[in-house]
């Protein structure tokens, strides 16, 4: 599905605006700090339920207003019916989130039905970052097609949280007690880490063909999953290792410590990847995600957001992504870019759609 139309009401700087949208590219050009990524951003939440950059959903409510509003209207590439996604939040209560007029009971519902991949300058922390960003983003790429994994890996961080507040009591818990949410976690635990492996058999290779792609040849970039469960019995574990995490306070075993290597000529591209080579390894996984998920279901071919990416690629580069999100494969494409020459330069004939963002106004280059 695309993005047909989109209101929003005291979004960030964006105080009202309404927009249509092209089924296939649309550029949002303005300076830095105008609004641009905010649009952005509210296009992810309409998919998420949540924004990509304020932890806190308080934080999106622009400055001295009590609420804000999203609503995006969906239309389907072939036939079928049109979606309407509304998304209302008011401070100190609870947002709601309907689908077609129906308030979802769990937000947890909603995930995987509008699909979005969206590549930032903030996606290279997932190299330069902690392990809990790249579990993060093996997690919310298999819940867009795995409803059940995304329960599990819920279960999961519950009874990890339920363990930890035992383990930080200062009377030692009850042994029934811990148990059972040492058993919750390994059995969570151990359908998370086997649907992780499962995931990244099939993604990697789709990964290596378009770094290989952007990048003019072949740099041995690799990816490799490392899991506890690789040691064993994740419950065993768990369960020798609760003397340490009672001292500690937390838990040391788990699949919440799993990772994801990510190589350039099986060493850590952290350390021996150039600031390009970075930058090509970031957006070749999240290619790789759109074309991993398109591949998991024709219907839902995912929506593409680019947010200021083109900084620091070269021109060969540029023109390799472009030439790319440029193929029928894929659908409805949004980038923000500073220059609007720029981007008419790259994209050519691709430009019907320019949005122009001023201090959070937006309007249509016609």
């Amino acid at each position: 599905m695309y993005l047909k139309e989109i209101s929003l009401l005291n979004y960030k700087n964006i105080a009202e605006t309404q927009l249509e949208f092209s089924p296939k590219v649309n550029c949002i050009v303005g300076s830095n700090g105008e609004g641009k990524t905010n649009l952005i951003d509210a296009i992810y939440y309409l998919s998420f339920c949540r924004s990509a950059i304020n932890p806190n959903d308080s934080q999106v409510i622009r400055h001295d207003c009590d609420f804000m509003m999203l609503q995006g209207k969906y239309l389907p590439f072939g036939h079928g019916d049109s979606e309407t996604i509304y998304c209302g939040l008011k401070k100190q209560q609870k947002k709601v989130f309907k689908r077609n007029g129906k308030e979802y009971q769990r937000l947890s519902e909603h995930i995987g039905h509008i699909r979005l991949v969206m590549v930032s300058p903030q996606d290279t922390d997932l190299i330069l970052g902690g392990s809990e960003v790249r579990r993060k983003f093996m997690d919310m790429v298999i819940s867009q097609y795995q409803v059940e994994y995304l329960h599990q890996e819920i279960r999961y961080r519950k009874a990890l949280q339920q363990r930890n507040a035992l383990l930080r009591a200062l009377t030692e818990p009850d042994e029934a007690f811990i148990s059972i949410y040492e058993e919750e976690m390994a059995q969570a635990g151990e359908y998370v880490s086997n649907q992780r492996r499962t995931f990244l058999q099939e993604f990697l290779p789709i990964f290596s063909q378009i770094y290989q792609q952007l990048a003019g040849k072949d740099e041995g970039a690799d990816l490799k999953y490392v899991s506890q469960t690789d040691r064993g019995s994740l419950l065993t574990q768990i369960q020798e290792s609760r003397p340490k995490d009672r001292i500690m306070g937390f838990s040391l075993c788990g699949t919440h410590r799993d990772d994801l290597n990510m190589l350039l000529h099986d060493f850590p591209i952290k350390r021996e990847g150039s600031q390009g080579q970075n930058k090509t390894f970031v957006i070749a996984l999240k290619l790789a995600q759109f074309v991993f998920l398109k591949n998991k279901g024709k219907s839902h071919l995912p929506i593409l957001l680019f947010d200021d990416i083109f900084d620091k690629l070269d021109t060969q580069r540029v023109e390799q992504i472009v030439k790319m999100v440029g193929e029928d494969d894929f659908g409805q494409i949004f980038i923000t870019h500073t220059n609007k020459d720029f981007l008419k330069g790259v994209l050519k004939e691709n430009t019907d759609y320019i949005f122009h963002v001023n201090n959070g106004v937006i309007t249509r280059s016609i």
